[in-house]
């Protein structure tokens, strides 16, 4: 079973989900008029469930984590209602998963350790740049290729380096990424879709809405999905100019929630400059696209 805490944190999670969604529907996008003077974003609490065929009263202790099973009806009713993506639908259907007790055991905690056979495999992908990162953007292991890439950068000055702690605290990290809000979006929208009622990511999050303000805060906030494991960015790098990388994330097998990352030159030129930067014979890595 859950543990208490965890419970508590899990059900508060799906009336944030469900809420935020309603927030950002508007009322043309589900054929009904907005009116002059509407103060609620998106859709109020009334309309969302005159749509999924609710009582408001229900749906107000849904969205207060005060009702902690709703039926696969409803859940599938508020989901048409909010036309949920299918990344949105699998997120629900998640929560509710555990707010149902299936899962048979209490999540783990924080992982920090990697198997051997993932190390040898982080060696393996060299001249590529790899890293392991753990559901708190906490990296734990990388290869020469990615240090070569990610130290001089600043994401790696010390033993313990987190993603997100580098993207939003460290000034360093805008340089370092052209397309810093994209990159951002992405990094909270994983850290949301992994949290799954854990209290470590939830103590990450109110750390950073802390330390970096409006900038992490509002985007946590909007309960991001991005629902997508690869996809491309764009890397200032001090010695090698900036790099078109093309990003692979794969889950490990596991209840730990770990992923190997792996960075793919994109075009010829990336290419180029990636062979430069870790020692590889020219023409060892080829571009490869999303």
């Amino acid at each position: 079973m859950l543990a208490g805490h965890t419970r508590r944190v899990i059900d508060g999670e799906l009336g944030d989900f469900l809420r935020s969604r309603r927030e950002r529907l508007s009322p043309a996008e589900v054929g009904l008029w907005a009116g002059a003077r509407r103060r609620t974003p998106g859709l109020r609490r009334a309309e969302l469930a005159t749509l999924a065929g609710v009582s408001v009263d229900y749906l107000v202790r849904l969205e207060q984590g005060r009702d902690t099973r709703p039926s696969t009806q409803i859940l599938g009713a508020l989901a048409r209602a909010l036309q949920l993506d299918e990344t949105d639908r699998f997120h629900l259907q998640q929560l509710a998963t555990i707010m149902r007790g299936t899962e048979l055991c209490t999540r783990p905690g924080l992982a920090r350790d990697v198997r051997p056979s993932v190390r040898a495999l982080l060696d393996r992908l060299d001249p590529s740049p790899a890293y392991v990162a753990n559901h708190v953007a906490d990296v734990l292991a990388w290869n020469d290729a990615w240090d070569r890439l990610a130290r001089p950068i600043g994401l790696i000055n010390d033993g313990a380096p987190n993603l997100l702690r580098f993207l939003f605290t460290d000034p360093r990290a805008r340089d370092a990424f052209p397309h810093w809000s994209d990159v951002a979006d992405e990094q909270v929208a994983r850290l949301h879709e992994l949290r799954l009622g854990d209290p470590i990511t939830e103590r990450l999050a109110d750390e950073l809405t802390r330390t970096a303000g409006a900038e992490f805060g509002e985007r946590w906030q909007r309960r991001p999905l991005t629902g997508s494991r690869t996809g491309a960015t764009a890397v200032t790098h001090p010695a090698a100019g900036t790099l078109r990388l093309t990003i692979e994330v794969l889950e490990l097998a596991d209840r730990d929630r770990q992923q190997l990352v792996v960075h793919l030159p994109a075009d010829a030129a990336t290419a180029v400059g990636l062979d430069r930067l870790v020692g590889a014979r020219p023409g060892g890595l080829h571009a490869v696209t999303a």
